[in-house]
């Protein structure tokens, strides 16, 4: 039995969970977890046993000083609440770790375990892979899920995906099959450019999120830092003829691929969320920040801190080997860093308009 001292009664409550490693090109996913954390607020209420699922000799914990005293913060998975304030204020329990290493199953369980004490109604994973991808146009996000209601629902893909996969495919899976509805949003990070921060992949995580749950985001100095990314990719790209030529190359077969988007139907949506973020939707005060309901914090945070991007470094553009023929085709692939495993490829959406082959 999990028990929760301290947590109050939470109100229509969503899990929003990321984790470091395989699943998170460019720490996009992690990072959109960490802003929520930060802008809301939130402090962690519990953590799972390192002891029970990370290799120490593959995740090694780190000493540093406190006040002249030694102490070690040890690799884990944290779990924090923050409520969002306005006139519908509802809560979210953020789940911030790194992937294990071991006993996967009984990881995804605990998780569970908190979800159903909580009264979670919804899981949404964040991840990021690698891709064909040019940083000069919109970041693809996909959304797909294993429940067929829910992707009828929410607009969603259903996820078709078979191969080798990552925790945020097996947490999914593990929500679908006890009765959780989940949802996992993929943002396709360029692979010539694949070193974190990425602070553009996880503005268009958030950005996805805040229409998946109906909640205004405050987003901070994030999209000034997404601008200085890509000037900075820019300025390295007009350095390097072949990198340049190379990024053109994407871009038009990003620009072919999307042709058919330039619709009517198409336009309309993104003139809605244009006046959402206008006019303000759930949780926004006055200057597109949130409102807080009572202090607003029943639980702070203390740590933090926003990351200045550096310049980007240049890369070739064959990063962590070939992607598959349909990775090449929509801009993305599957892999999280330049020294991570290889490109997990059918973990990619299909096309842009069609990520039902993306990792869930």
């Amino acid at each position: 039995m999990i028990e929760l001292e301290g947590v109050p009664e939470l109100i229509d409550p969503v899990m929003v969970a990321a984790f470091e490693g395989w699943n998170d090109a460019g720490d996009a996913a992690s990072t959109a977890v960490a802003h929520l954390d930060r802008e809301w607020k939130g402090e962690v209420f519990a953590a799972l046993d390192a002891e029970d699922y990370y290799d120490f000799q593959v995740n090694r914990p780190t000493v540093w000083l406190d006040g002249g005293v030694r102490k070690i913060t040890w690799p884990t998975t944290r779990l924090s609440v923050v409520r969002v304030g306005g006139e519908k204020p509802r809560d979210l329990v953020l789940v911030r770790g790194i992937e294990p290493s071991m006993r996967w199953r009984s990881f995804c369980n605990e998780l569970l375990g908190f979800a159903h004490e909580l009264g979670v109604e919804m899981v949404v994973i964040l991840g990021a892979l690698l891709g064909d991808t040019p940083h000069t146009r919109p970041v693809p996000v996909s959304g797909v899920t294993s429940d067929p209601d829910l992707a009828r629902t929410m607009d969603l893909e259903e996820t078709r995906y078979e191969g080798p996969t990552g925790i945020v495919g097996i947490l999914q899976e593990a929500c679908t099959h006890a009765g959780v509805p989940a949802v996992s949003l993929w943002a396709a990070v360029p692979h010539y450019v694949s070193q974190p921060p990425n602070p553009k992949a996880t503005l268009a995580l958030l950005n996805r999120l805040e229409d998946l749950i109906d909640l205004r985001i405050p987003l901070g100095e994030l999209a000034e830092d997404a601008r200085a990314w890509q000037l900075g990719v820019d300025q390295l790209a007009s350095e390097d003829s072949e990198v340049a030529e190379y990024v053109q190359t994407l871009e038009e077969a990003r620009d072919t691929a999307e042709l058919p988007e330039a619709s009517g139907e198409a336009i309309a949506r993104e003139f809605e969320r244009y006046l959402r973020r206008r006019d303000g939707g759930p949780g926004q005060g006055p200057g597109g920040h949130a409102t807080e309901a009572g202090d607003g914090s029943y639980l702070r945070d203390t740590a933090g801190g926003r990351t200045k991007p550096p310049k980007p470094q240049r890369a070739e553009h064959g990063t962590d080997g070939s992607e598959d023929d349909d990775s090449a085709r929509d801009g993305s692939s599957g892999s999280t860093g330049p020294s991570g495993p290889p490109p997990e490829s059918p973990e990619s959406p299909e096309s842009p308009d069609s990520p039902e082959s993306s990792e869930d």
